[in-house]
Formats: structure tokens, C-alpha cells, sequence
């Protein structure tokens, strides 16, 4: 039995039926970072030292009865833009090179409650921006099943980190696709929850409206084990929605007879790669063969989406970024001989192109002149694409599409 490749579940029926210890499993993930981490690099901070020491703890603690959570001993990985207190946050930037959080974000309190074993911060694209990890200040983390293949991002580091069993599971953010996005270029089950349903206190902020943290899993049951830690309402979060706690392992049924699929056209037409609509195809096959009633609707809105979301996106960031400045937060740059050049100097050798062109277009939208005619804009026209989706779920169940337009890349290829 190779530990690594077990499922959550599986481990936890495991250490249930005493037949592995949680120092036993502590211990293959870190024998298989320390094989394979150097091929991958899909860490920015290795925690396994800590780890060791901690499952030694755990352990003990458990045997003497003092811990009882099912969940206690679980090694796990955290993208590196959650504060975790005493361990560096970097962002995969050079600006938060040396940023050691003086507190933890809400989902990493909620880790730390359940006693569950961190190995380390994962890479990502620098201050989430980027849809292969390649724009991360450190490392260009590669994709498990082909070295020379991007994994996604920008939690790139963490859905490969899973696909490589170098964790059972991990934590990412998504603002625009990036926990979907790298999970399915890695093969992994990757879940963007509702705005609002985890709290996003301690999360670095890209675009406050859009980012939330979600798990990246190696099944769905994995998922929803995960999510049920992660959801709740928070009181540091003012955007936190306060609604009574879900155990959404009990939607997990293999009975999907008389459900409601809908499959947007607009989503399978230009830009779509053979290989991803075909697969889809067989999906859609095979859920018509389970019972399920697939039916092809029409989501114009759709088109506008995407100019949307890099308005509101870009000016969120361009505002949530002002803060970096090399005398509040961040870098400093070692020379500069007026407080001009010191701003100019620290954001312009702190931040990388990537997210240097976000903060120039969203502080253009932003501008006199241009925040009505872009910004504003822009939010009206999310509501109006909020409204068709809402449309869409009274009349189905689920929304059918491809995460991605494309298998994953080469690296280099469309940096």
C-alpha cells in the first residue's frame, strides 16, 4: 500500500481501524517531498521538520485520548497568500519575500483547531494573477504528469502538490478561476464555493468581490469533507453570509436519475479544444446513460463575462495593491533620495510585469473620467450575468461547461 495515493477518507478510516498512524503518514508525505519536490516545485515554504514534530504531538495527544476529531492528524498544504502566524506569506512575490504573518487567516485557525498537519505554503502565481504559476517571484511550478506542461493557475502549486500526492489536499484561492482552472489541468477535483460562504479574513486580497478560498482535493468526497471545515459565517468578515451550517457529504449520492442538466452552446464554440469538448461529450453521454436530462440552452450573457471581470478585477486589485509601498507593507527598495523615488523604486522592483499591467489597467478604469464609463459599468452589467445564471437554476439543476477552453500548455508558450 502507497500511503500517498490514499484518499482523506480512506486515511481517516485508516487511522480509525488503527491500521496506519498518523506519524506513519506524516512521514510518507514527507519522504515523497523530499523525492519528488525538486521535479515539481510546487512549495515556496517546506514545513516538514515542523511537521514531523507535530504528528509526533498529535499522535500522543490522541492516544491519551486529549484529541478526538476526526480529522486530527490530516496533512495538508496552504497557498501562499493565507497568513498563517510565524510562517512566512509571501504571495509568490518578491514584494512579500519576507513577510512573516502576525496572525492566521480564519480557514487556517480552523486547520489548526482540528489539529491537522501543514507541510508547507504552496506556490502560486504572484499575488494570484496569472493562469499557470508562471508570473511567481520564486519558481515556475510544473505540472505532475508532464514537467514541461504549465498546472494551472493561480493555484498552481496546489493543485499540483495534489496531483503529485506531495499532499492529500490543499487549499487555493479563485478570483477568476484559480482553483477550476489548475484542478483541471492537474486532474484534481478543484471547488470555487459561493461568494460568501468562507470566510476571507487572513486571504491576501486580489479583487475583494470576487476572491474566495475553496479546497483542491483527489475526489469529490474529499471536497466536501473539506468544504464542511471551511464554510461559515465569520464576524471579521463583513462579506461572510450568515446561514445555518450545511453537511454537504450528504449531497454525495451516485443517483443522478431525473436531474436537470444544462449545456450552454456559447461555451462550446470558438476557442474550445478537440480534446476538451470530446471529453465533455462522453460526460454528457454518460450522464444521459445514468438518467439525467441534458438539454442545450442559449447564455448570451455570457460573452460579456469575461471583459467584466478584468474591468472589476484589475481596479479592485489596482485599490487592494496600494498599500504595498515599501513604508506600510512591503519591499523597500535599498536606494532612493526623495519619497518619490522610494514609491516609484520599492512597487517597481517589488512587483513582477503581470501584476504591474493589472494595477496600470485598473487604475486607468478607475480614473476621473473613466469610472462610470468602465468600473461602474461593469457591475451593472455582473448583475445582469448574475441574473441569467439565476434564471438558468430555476429552471435546472446544474450547469454544464468546461473549466478550461484548453488542456494544459507548455511552459513558456504563452507567457
Amino acid at each position: 500500500m502507497n500511503i500517498t495515493d490514499l484518499t482523506v477518507h480512506e486515511l481517516q478510516e485508516k487511522l480509525k481501524n488503527k491500521e496506519l498512524t498518523i506519524t506513519e503518514i506524516t512521514q510518507a508525505y514527507v519522504d515523497r517531498i523530499n523525492e519528488k519536490e525538486k521535479d515539481v516545485e510546487a512549495f515556496v515554504t517546506i514545513l516538514t521538520d515542523e511537521a514531523l514534530a507535530q504528528a509526533k504531538d498529535v499522535q500522543a495527544k490522541v492516544e491519551s485520548g486529549e484529541i478526538k476529531g476526526e480529522l486530527a492528524g490530516i496533512p495538508i498544504g496552504i497557498k501562499d497568500n493565507l497568513c498563517t502566524k510565524g510562517i512566512r506569506t509571501t504571495c509568490s512575490s518578491r514584494m512579500l519575500e519576507d513577510f512573516v504573518a502576525p496572525y492566521n487567516a480564519t480557514i487556517v485557525e480552523k486547520v489548526n483547531n482540528e489539529n491537522m498537519i501543514n507541510l508547507g505554503k504552496l506556490n502560486m502565481d504572484e499575488f494570484a494573477m496569472g493562469s499557470s504559476t508562471e508570473t511567481s517571484y520564486f519558481k515556475k511550478t510544473k505540472n505532475p504528469w508532464n514537467l514541461n506542461k504549465v498546472p494551472g493557475g493561480s493555484s498552481g502549486g496546489s493543485a499540483a502538490a495534489v496531483a503529485a500526492n506531495l499532499v492529500p489536499w490543499a487549499l487555493g484561492s479563485d478570483t477568476g478561476g484559480s482553483i477550476r482552472q489548475p484542478a483541471s489541468l492537474c486532474g484534481v477535483v478543484g471547488l470555487k464555493p459561493t461568494y460568501g460562504l468562507v470566510s476571507r479574513f487572513g486571504l491576501v486580497a486580489f479583487a475583494s468581490s470576487l476572491d474566495q478560498i475553496g479546497p483542491i482535493t483527489k475526489d469529490v468526497t474529499d471536497s466536501a469533507i473539506l468544504l464542511n471545515l471551511i464554510a461559515g459565517h465569520d464576524e471579521r468578515d463583513t462579506t461572510s453570509v450568515n446561514k445555518e451550517k450545511e453537511d454537504y457529504t450528504e449531497a454525495l449520492k451516485n443517483d443522478v436519475k431525473g436531474m436537470k442538466i444544462a449545456v450552454p452552446k456559447e461555451f462550446f464554440g470558438e476557442g474550445i479544444n478537440e480534446e476538451v469538448k470530446e471529453t465533455l461529450q462522453k460526460a454528457i453521454e454518460k450522464y444521459k446513460e445514468l438518467g439525467a436530462e441534458v438539454e442545450e440552452f442559449s447564455l448570451d450573457i455570457a460573452k460579456y463575462s469575461l471583459a467584466t471581470y478584468y474591468i472589476i478585477a484589475c481596479a479592485e486589485a489596482s485599490s487592494n495593491l496600494g498599500r504595498f509601498d515599501g513604508i506600510r507593507y512591503g519591499y523597500r527598495t535599498p536606494e532612493y533620495s526623495n519619497l518619490k523615488e522610494l514609491y516609484k523604486k520599492s512597487r517597481s522592483e517589488g512587483f513582477g510585469e503581470e501584476v504591474k499591467r493589472r494595477i496600470i489597467l485598473g487604475t486607468y478604469v478607475l480614473s476621473s473620467g473613466y469610472y462610470d464609463a468602465y468600473y461602474k459599468k461593469a457591475q451593472q452589467v455582473r448583475t445582469l450575468v448574475m441574473n441569467e445564471f439565476q434564471k438558468a437554476f430555476e429552471k435546472y439543476d446544474v450547469i454544464l461547461t468546461p473549466t478550461s477552453p484548453t488542456v494544459a500548455f507548455d511552459i513558456g508558450s504563452k507567457s
